[in-house]
């Protein structure tokens, strides 16, 4: 949990939990108002003042995290980059001692904002920010010189490999858009490979589906959570950090459930025997099972959803021959009742598995990700962010700052599996069935039972002629 951070006035500091408890001690010192000792509201204001080192003051670590986090709802990373930059300047004029006693805690805190939001340098104007205190923090002092080029040189590279994941992503994108037109007709698509030629084994399949959630979760910046609801910005067109999308990373995840999942319908409608789609059922239902054991709960959700799809839902005759007995106790696990009661149990349960964890294999939790954004925008529009008197609810940025920080402990584990580039080309590459095609695949599996299947039928039929003839 965030702790308050000492204040600047010189009174003792102290920790305290950043929240409410009973009818306690309020009190107020200039713009900042504490609750037994914990920091809950301020102006704007105040708080930038409160994040900028002094001679004999430095922010703790949880307030920094808090307020750089949580900031980008009243302001612009650069406005407040700009705001700490003009402190610093005038602190060094009023001959505060900045070369000899700040500048080590200037560049601890730039480190601290570098290394932990390292896209907000994705703009150039921040970059030359970054450069003006580089000078300003660092002339005539040869070890913040050499830490802040240090900084910088690690912060490149950090933004060099976003971009090089990000290309990554768009080049896979588009070799999975490239559908063969065979696709479009199951009983074409025959020849094309299914996933148990590729991969029998579900424990290695698990495996290889938790590299690539791993893989994607260590690239979503932690402000993506908060720029999703955060102040749209006028100049939003325009050059610099607003020209690239802010939550693009987040969107990638997202966009990888959703391709899971139809990739896991799609491999269920694509066989013609139904003793084949029967098998592959079963062998997604070990599948998400192993993703349980795991910790991997994005990508057990995902096979369950697509499962749940009704293109394969319909297949009666198909899941006749299956035993459900795992996927019933696999579906009660995620159900969404009582708010995902069951999950969230289950989330706790690893979640404690992972802080007293012996190897990288127990460390590893990966959330149900649409979920956890889900918590994050409730938390926010459920709560106000600024009160009556024009203060900052300093109460709210804690608790999206503990939500946002526990995500960042699961997204640093370094995956323990070996990697298998055929298995992990095929889950990110292979061509899978639109909704409609699903729904044409799973009629010629097992055909239209009632009038309403019957219509379905023959729109899609007309619908795909029509498309075919496009072409």
């Amino acid at each position: 949990t965030p702790k308050k951070p000492p204040r600047k006035t010189g009174e003792s500091s102290f920790l305290a939990n950043a929240r409410l408890y009973g009818h306690g001690i309020t009190a107020s010192y200039g713009e900042m108002c504490y609750h037994d000792n914990s920091l809950v509201s301020a102006s704007l204001e105040a708080l930038i003042q409160h994040l900028v080192p002094t001679v004999d003051y430095y922010p703790d670590r949880s307030y920094v995290f808090t307020f750089l986090l949580s900031s980008r709802l009243f302001l612009h990373p650069y406005e407040l980059m700009t705001r700490v930059c003009h402190l610093c300047v005038e602190q060094q004029r009023s001959g505060d001692g900045i070369q000899n006693h700040v500048a080590p805690k200037l560049v601890q805190l730039l480190t601290e904002w570098t290394e932990t939001f390292p896209y907000d340098f994705r703009d150039e104007r921040m970059m030359r920010c970054l450069k003006d205190m580089t000078h300003h923090v660092a002339r005539g002092d040869e070890y913040s010189w050499r830490a802040m080029q240090q900084m910088t040189q690690r912060l490149i590279k950090r933004l060099s490999a976003l971009g090089q994941y990000e290309e990554a992503v768009a080049a896979l994108n588009t070799v999975a858009m490239e559908r063969p037109a065979s696709l479009k007709s199951k009983q074409a698509s025959g020849q094309r490979s299914d996933v148990l030629s590729v991969c029998d084994d579900p424990f290695v399949l698990a495996q290889q589906l938790t590299h690539i959630e791993l893989d994607r979760l260590s690239f979503i910046g932690p402000e993506e959570f908060i720029q999703t609801f955060a102040m749209k910005d006028p100049l939003e067109n325009h050059k610099g950090f607003f020209r690239k999308r802010k939550t693009s990373n987040l969107e990638a995840y997202v966009s990888w459930f959703n391709r899971l999942s139809y990739l896991v319908a799609t491999e269920i409608c694509m066989p013609v025997k139904k003793k084949h789609r029967a098998r592959i059922i079963e062998f997604f239902i070990d599948v998400a099972q192993e993703c349980f054991n795991i910790g991997n709960f994005n990508s057990l959700m995902a096979i369950i959803t697509g499962m749940n799809m009704s293109p394969v839902a319909r297949l009666k005759k198909t899941w006749s021959k299956v035993n459900t007995d795992k996927f019933e106790i696999l579906e009660h696990q995620m159900d969404p009742s009582s708010n995902f009661s069951n999950y969230r149990t289950a989330l706790r349960g690893a979640t404690q598995r992972s802080e007293t964890a012996h190897s990288s294999q127990e460390k590893i939790v990966i959330p149900f990700f649409s979920l956890l954004i889900k918590d994050i925008y409730f938390l926010n529009e459920g709560c106000a962010s600024r009160l009556p008197n024009g203060h900052i609810n300093f109460e709210k940025l804690w608790e999206l700052a503990k939500q946002v920080s526990e995500f960042l402990v699961w997204r640093q584990v370094i995956c323990p599996f070996d990697r298998d580039r055929r298995i992990l080309q095929y889950l990110v590459t292979t061509p899978i069935f639109s909704e409609d095609e699903l729904h044409l695949a799973s009629y010629e599996s097992e055909g239209p039972e009632n009038n309403m299947e019957k219509d379905s039928r023959r729109s899609l039929s007309c619908s795909s002629l029509l498309s075919n003839v496009n072409i």
